[in-house]
């Protein structure tokens, strides 16, 4: 009893909290039960065993994937556990894995972790408060941007013993940040300690996961083991997953080269939406496509409002409006691609604005965006009114881009195309240094407090953050952070919606098109579940198939 009198005086929010519970959705009711023992798109007598090789492009100097120093390598994250652990067929709940349980309240205005005392490091090491809370500060003072800016919300930490920590959040929490917090990956304190953490190493960090690295030839290649006595492999978000006993990352200077090595044997498994390699590199039987029902990426051409003569509405709506991408998609992607038009495309949350042009024939869109432009202040003079420079990171846009600049160039508009290597194209975006750039954005079926990254005019004048567009509107504020406020499955339907509309008629993208279905080159080797989920397929459920070895 005096235990019990003591936790509650350390955490009195608790006196008002709910039950300690298996699971936390952000919105609506988990799907699986306490007694659930796997996951529905899990096959759980899925084999164990073999090895599978999957390309990757680049290089890499880090095996700390946590700091924002280095390139890290392919697949770290399957070394490290997190507090909970997210699903794949709901929009967004999580499960108890190092925390078997948490607690909290209605108004979520805290947090409090129940850990597993069975959760262990991969040294036998146990993982107990003590580690939460250096995660937690360690991350917050070192971390990534996005997960400092969280991680400093939380206004006081304590434990009660080895298998208790309580999280007291301060000003400018929302709905969003428990589950964020929840997502923490843990850290061995003892392992650390004395090292320096914010700096590069290709020396193997002590992990928890169900993957230990077993070789690094760095830059190149780094292959994983699977841990035979990992501490939670029956745990409902882990039967049915991290079948294959060694995962083998090879590392590839550009993307034409890693299909070569797919195509050669040398390779079990890539990504292939590019729906032009989908119908000539391949042969039959070597695709398999699976359906997802989650937000469209929202890519395209980004416009920067910082820049003139973009910070004009009316020149934005031009470059919309004389993108064919109809003759895109037939031509160049052959007719499998859906127009981006929304944040949340192909979902409820989207507002369905029609996209400026919409209908009209290529002639009747050069002629409303010529008309567009005069009423713009841009009057043509001796063919020509301006000229902008658009940076690409993929060689395979380049097609599109051109023929875009076709268009543009009978409105007398000059599109100057760059493809830039990896490390200019990240330089420029984090600096803002274009007027336009090919990238996206990346939404869920639960967008949140993202949505501030991506749209507000805090983020617009930090160098580094995900409004690459500059969109500074303060309606736009208001409504992205309405977003991440909504407490109900129809508030968070509603708001979406609203940011939508907003964000889509501030003409900030001339769209491109996405996949209704991710596309894998797969191995005859490789066997997959019966179920995709709600986000599409999770490659952690594959296996070998039996009697098949590399």
């Amino acid at each position: 009893m005096m235990r019990v009198i003591v936790f509650f005086l350390l955490f009195p929010s608790l006196a008002m909290a709910e039950q300690a519970t298996h699971a936390l959705s952000m919105h609506g009711t988990p799907k699986y039960g306490a007694e659930a023992t796997h996951l529905d798109y899990v096959n759980p007598d899925a084999p164990i065993g073999g090895r599978m090789v999957q390309t990757a492009l680049g290089s890499f100097d880090n095996l700390n994937p946590h700091i924002i120093k280095g390139k890290a390598a392919a697949g770290l994250h399957l070394t490290t556990d997190r507090l909970m652990q997210r699903v794949w067929d709901e929009p967004f709940t999580l499960y108890g894995l190092i925390a078997e349980k948490v607690i909290v309240p209605d108004d979520r205005s805290s947090i409090t972790f129940l850990i597993n005392p069975d959760a262990r490091f991969h040294d036998g090491h146990p993982i107990t408060a003590e580690d939460v809370i250096f995660s937690l500060e360690t991350l917050k003072e070192m971390g990534r941007p996005n997960a400092r800016r969280v991680y400093q919300l939380v206004d006081d930490v304590h434990s009660d013993g080895d298998h208790h920590v309580h999280f007291e959040l301060g000003d400018g929490h929302d709905r969003e940040t428990v589950m964020i917090l929840a997502m923490m990956p843990i850290l061995p304190a003892h392992y650390w300690k004395g090292k320096p953490f914010d700096e590069t190493t290709l020396e193997p960090p002590l992990g928890s996961g169900p993957y230990r690295i077993s070789a690094v030839d760095p830059g190149r290649s780094i292959t994983y083991e699977r841990v035979g006595d990992y501490w939670a492999s029956d745990h409902l978000t882990r039967v049915g997953h991290h079948n294959i006993q060694t995962l083998h990352f090879d590392y590839y200077r550009d993307d034409g080269v890693a299909l070569q090595a797919f195509l050669s044997g040398e390779a079990d498994m890539r990504l292939e939406n590019n729906p032009v390699a989908q119908q000539q590199a391949y042969e039959d039987g070597q695709l398999q496509p699976f359906e997802h029902g989650r937000p469209l990426w929202m890519q395209g051409f980004i416009m920067n409002t910082r820049r003139a003569p973009l910070d004009n509405a009316l020149v934005r709506e031009v470059l919309i409006t004389s993108f064919d991408f109809g003759w895109v998609n037939t031509s160049l992607m052959g007719g499998q691609a859906r127009q981006v038009n929304s944040l949340f495309t192909g979902t409820s949350l989207s507002a369905n604005i029609p996209l400026p042009g919409e209908g009209a024939s290529q002639r009747q869109r050069i002629r409303m965006a010529s008309d567009l432009l005069d009423e713009a202040g841009y009057p043509l003079r001796d063919g020509t009114r301006f000229t902008l420079g658009l940076i690409l990171n993929d060689g395979a846009q380049e097609k599109i881009a051109l023929y875009w600049a076709q268009s543009l160039k009978r409105l007398g508009i000059t599109l100057d195309i760059r493809t830039l290597d990896t490390a200019q194209f990240v330089g420029a975006l984090n600096e803002y240094d274009y007027d336009l750039v090919s990238h996206r954005w990346v939404n869920s079926l639960s967008p949140g407090t993202e949505q501030m990254l991506y749209w507000s005019c805090e983020a617009a004048e930090t160098p580094g953050s995900r409004n690459y567009s500059g969109l500074c509107d303060k309606e736009i504020d208001q409504l992205a952070q309405a977003v991440a406020q909504a407490q109900t499955t129809q508030d968070l339907t509603q708001a979406s919606q609203a940011l939508d509309r907003a964000v889509m008629q501030s003409h900030i993208l001339v769209p491109l098109g996405g996949m209704v279905a991710d596309t894998f080159a797969l191995s005859q080797r490789i066997g997959t579940p019966d179920i995709t989920p709600l986000y599409g397929p999770v490659t952690e459920t594959w296996w070998i198939r039996t009697g098949e070895r590399r």
